[in-house]
């Protein structure tokens, strides 16, 4: 039987990807001066804009006379755009982001008279199982996707929503391919027939790729291939709405309520979740520290102050959290203009707190939970009592922000990073910095520093944490921005420990310096561990010499793990994981393959709640996790140097063109931050708690 095939017209944009943002942009005012051209004069019925407005006001920033006619196209349902500001990676990116970027984008796309919305996420690398939740909090009932769908139908319904799976993809251009009208035919055949399988009386078709334009002879081009496949497929033009208005039923037959990250039909390119970790990092802070200001305005009631900058900070973020941005495949040019996105961002957020509180010495509680721990004070007026941790120069943050004044030399003076303690400090409530009040139970030597909970040692050459093994262990990759490439008999490269040093002992605080020996380098540690405290911290700063490399710091468990539960748009997920399986063994060797792994993305920590196994990690922008046997593994280094390598042995065909990327190897110096501790999920809370606690100083 004749199938009706709904197809709509669409660009995919990036907008920085493999060509740096001003460059692509170009290309975007020759493709929609064509788009408006063709809608204007009838040409073709609507065009999709790719669920984003970021890419509208790029182009009406250049094109300002335009505007007036993308608001009647937008009003006369010609042009749909919207709901998001920008496509942003869904794993890399909080529940606060993700909601501020629909808060951002449909406030744009209602101002040009947009009514109707889709949750339009074709490209994102895999999609979290809490998206369909944020999206109908902001009214968004319909999803589409595609990477990370398994052997799904065409419609089914995704966590309670009504959702697409584009069975072949966004990715259509065949009508811009530079072949007879035959060939077409032939194509969109093949095509037709895999996502008819999959789909009830109508078949959804897009019509686009990433950067296309629409042809101008495109209804001549469709005219033509409908009577050559009129036995089988009816093409017309339309818009994804119709689509699902008219598929209605079909979308109770299948239901799946979990995340999309099966890789068997499509590629998620998981390896993006640690490439150019300094970015993640960068983000992790910049989410945390926007955020933060945020409240501090509530709590001040200063909103109509800092509104409008606040907004401006948080697109500056969102641009960067795009997919090819915050997943760190894109050109080392397009990257560095990420870093000084980044930058700006927290310029802008740490002056919204120092304006309000410079100079008062006071502490604030905007966490919503009472809060006890160790708190750093940066002061050039410290009080007897406190615990004196480094110093550095600078001008005090009072004579910054006062207008009336202007630094001079002589202002230019020691400010010292001194510790205190706090106790009880209820939400939203602010007191003075006082000097330290409990007594300490410390204990510190050069080889092992504990607390009552925790207690680290060094031990016949190997770090121990309450007798849990940590070791570094250094494999081959030849991978890429994508997916890692590991080599089939890599057993890895462990470093040893060379030595070990105690470099503070106070009352709040005690710091031990650690140096790892490799075959490349020597990798210096430092572990701090505060008086009353559920967590340890480790802190790794050095200098990369090597490339095509992957570094771990592994915890060795006492049993296999078979559970992880981590962080997902501020809530723990559980993942079940089979600890016997070794990537190293299950290369692909057919093409269009990529090969499964035991590896998982987080945010901001993770937990292993399981008999023996009983650990938690929460981290300051490392994103991702493996599990093999009973050894926990986190990425702090990817260093790889090419966007898409053809000869990358864990996925069989390209993901991106060849472009290399020196930046990529990470050479020069790396950071990694993150907090042990033992318990269960509410000891996960109170630990975030404590490393984001949103305590102004």
């Amino acid at each position: 039987m004749k199938k009706q095939v709904l197809a709509y017209l669409h660009t995919h944009w990036d907008r920085e990807w493999y060509r740096e943002f001003e460059i692509f942009r170009m290309r975007l005012l020759r493709v929609f001066d064509n788009v408006l051209e063709m809608l204007e004069a009838n040409i073709i019925p609507s065009f999709y804009f790719d669920g984003q407005v970021a890419a509208l006001q790029d182009y009406l920033e250049i094109r300002p006379e335009k505007e007036e006619l993308v608001r009647k196209l937008v009003q006369t349902k010609k042009l749909f755009i919207g709901p998001f500001y920008c496509l942003v990676d869904e794993f890399l990116t909080d529940k606060t982001c993700f909601s501020k970027n629909l808060e951002i984008g449909l406030k744009i796309a209602r101002e040009y008279g947009c009514e109707d919305f889709i949750g339009y996420l074709p490209d994102t690398f895999g999609h979290s199982k809490n998206v369909p939740d944020i999206l109908r909090d902001f009214g968004i009932d319909k999803c589409m996707v595609w990477r990370g769908c398994g052997d799904f139908p065409a419609n089914f319904k995704w966590c309670g929503m009504d959702t697409v799976n584009l069975v072949r993809g966004y990715f259509q251009d065949v009508f811009s391919l530079n072949c007879e009208i035959e060939k077409k035919a032939e194509i969109l055949k093949k095509n037709l027939d895999l996502i008819s399988e999959k789909s009830g009386e109508y078949v959804l078709f897009p019509v686009g790729a990433d950067h296309l334009g629409v042809e101008r002879d495109i209804n001549d081009q469709i005219i033509a291939v409908n009577e050559i496949l009129k036995d089988d497929y009816n093409i017309r033009l339309t818009s994804p709405f119709e689509y699902f208005e008219k598929s209605e039923p079909e979308f109770n037959k299948f239901r799946y309520d979990d995340e999309l990250r099966d890789n068997s039909k499509t590629f998620i390119l998981p390896g993006t979740h640690s490439s150019r970790l300094d970015l993640k990092r960068l983000n992790v802070e910049c989410t945390y520290k926007l955020d933060l200001a945020s409240r501090f305005i509530k709590f001040q009631h200063t909103e109509e102050k800092y509104g409008s900058i606040l907004e401006y900070a948080y697109k500056l973020l969102l641009q960067n959290q795009a997919h090819d941005g915050i997943c760190g495949c894109s050109t080392d040019d397009v990257h560095q203009e990420n870093t000084i996105r980044y930058k700006k961002v927290l310029q802008i957020a740490q002056t919204i707190i120092d304006e309000q509180m410079a100079g008062e010495n006071k502490i604030l509680n905007l966490s919503g939970e009472t809060f006890s721990g160790i708190v750093e004070i940066k002061t050039t007026k410290p009080q007897d009592g406190y615990e004196k941790i480094a110093s550095c120069k600078g001008f005090e943050k009072n004579l910054l922000v006062d207008t009336q004044r202007l630094p001079v030399t002589e202002d230019y003076t020691e400010i010292a990073l001194f510790t205190t303690d706090i106790e009880n400090l209820h939400p939203n409530e602010i007191q003075p910095v006082m000097p330290v009040i409990s007594p300490s139970g410390l204990k510190a030597t050069d080889t092992c520093i504990e607390n009552e909970n925790i207690r680290l040692e060094i031990k016949e050459g190997q770090i121990l944490i309450n007798n849990i093994p940590i070791k570094l262990i250094d494999y081959i990759d030849n991978g890429d921005s994508y997916n890692n490439g590991p080599k089939t008999d890599d057993e890895g490269t462990k470093f040893e420990v060379l030595r070990s040093k105690l470099l503070f002992k106070g009352k709040n605080r005690v710091i031990m310096k650690i140096d790892f020996e490799g075959v490349w380098d020597i990798i210096p540690l430092t572990v701090s561990l505060d008086k009353n405290a559920a967590f340890i911290k480790f802190d790794f700063d050095w200098i990369n010499t090597s490339k095509n490399h992957l570094l771990e710091v592994c915890f060795e468990l006492p049993d296999k793990i078979r559970e992880v539960y981590s962080e997902d748009m501020n809530t723990l997920i559980k993942r079940n994981f089979n600890p016997d399986y070794n990537i190293r063994e299950n290369l692909p060797r057919n093409r269009g393959i990529e090969a499964f792994t035991n590896t998982a993305p987080m945010q901001r920590g993770l937990i292993i709640d399981e008999s023996k196994n009983n650990i938690g990690l929460v981290t300051k922008g490392l994103t991702q996790y493996e599990i093999y046997k009973n050894n926990l593994l986190i990425p702090i280094l990817r260093s790889t140097g090419v966007i898409s390598s053809p000869k990358n042995p864990s996925r069989s065909t390209p993901a991106g063109p060849p472009i290399e990327t020196p930046e990529l190897q990470m050479t020069g110096r790396n950071k990694a931050e993150f907090y042990v501790f033992f318990g269960n999920h509410n000891a996960f809370k109170e630990v975030l708690n404590q490393v984001y606690n949103y305590i102004i100083v």
